[in-house]
Formats: structure tokens, sequence, C-alpha cells
């Protein structure tokens, strides 16, 4: 069996994309453990989606991008990523759900319908959690626009399906 535990964080310290070591208080490892956090809340929210395809797709896709923004986060701002984001076009694709969506206006109490709608609510408290640590983090290292865009637009595409798993 592979040793998973390396003992390297043992002191308070862990790295960054390209070995840099950084306390693991800094901002950026902050922000990313809250979109990890963002990213298994989805996953249940996936899996409870049952043959809702069209959501259970576009959730999977945030999913993968909140993993390539990680990567970003975690890349030193003297290092370039190799990976694309894909931000901007995830973004118009919550805006199309959100579009196509029934919504009609109107607040709700988390909890009173479905046990996925609370769950749902619970991934966009989240989101918005992930957006408040993305803003403080671009006031010391610069987070692409196309990203904080796309996360004020998941907490209202969860908001709208939440509505509509009511």
């Amino acid at each position: 069996m592979k040793q998973i535990y390396t003992k390297t964080g043992d002191e308070g310290m862990t790295s960054l994309r390209d070995g840099v070591r950084v306390p693991k208080c800094d901002p950026r490892i902050e922000t990313n453990g809250q979109i990890d956090q963002l990213n298994v809340h989805l996953g249940i929210v996936r899996s409870m989606l049952g043959d809702d395809e069209a959501n259970r797709n576009l959730i999977h896709a945030v999913q993968r991008e909140l993993m390539t923004i990680m990567s970003h986060i975690a890349t030193p701002d003297d290092s370039i990523n190799p990976r694309e984001l894909h931000a901007a076009e995830i973004t118009g694709e919550l805006e199309q759900a959100i579009d196509h969506s029934n919504y009609q206006g109107g607040f709700v109490v988390p909890g009173g319908g479905s046990q996925l709608a609370a769950f749902i609510h619970l991934a966009r408290t989240q989101v918005r959690t992930v957006e408040r640590r993305l803003w403080s983090l671009h006031r010391e290292h610069p987070v692409d626009s196309d990203v904080l865009v796309m996360m004020n637009r998941l907490s209202d595409y969860l908001f709208v399906l939440a509505n509509e798993k009511e």
C-alpha cells in the first residue's frame, strides 16, 4: 500500500503547487479548503439528483472547474499554471440553466421542503463563503475575474435549483 502521510505538514506548513512552503493559515490554503468543502457539498447534491441528468452534468462540470481553480490558487504568483480555466464558459452554462428554470421568484426557508433542496441550500451558502474568501484573497493574490463572476452565478443557480426541488 502506498504511504499517504508525509509528515511534512506536522509543523503547520504546507506546499503550494511548485513546492513553495507556506503556513497552513495562508489565505490561499484557507480559500482552497473552503472550495474543497464546496466541492464535497456539490458532490452530495449531485448524488441526490437522481435522473436529473442536465443538473447532474452541470454540477459535475462545476466540480471539475473547482479543481482547476484550486490549482490556480495554489500556484505561486510568480509561476504559470498550465491548466486552462473555463470559468467563463461555466458561467454561461449556469446562466442558461437559470434562464431555463421555472423559478417564479421569492424566498423560502431552507428545509421546509425536500432533503435535496436543503442540501442544495447548504451548498449555496458554502458558495457564498468561497466567494468572500476569493475576494479577500484577491487583495493579496489576484484571482481571475471570471472565477469571481462564476462563483456569484453559481450561488444564483443553486438558489433557483433549490427552489425547484422544494
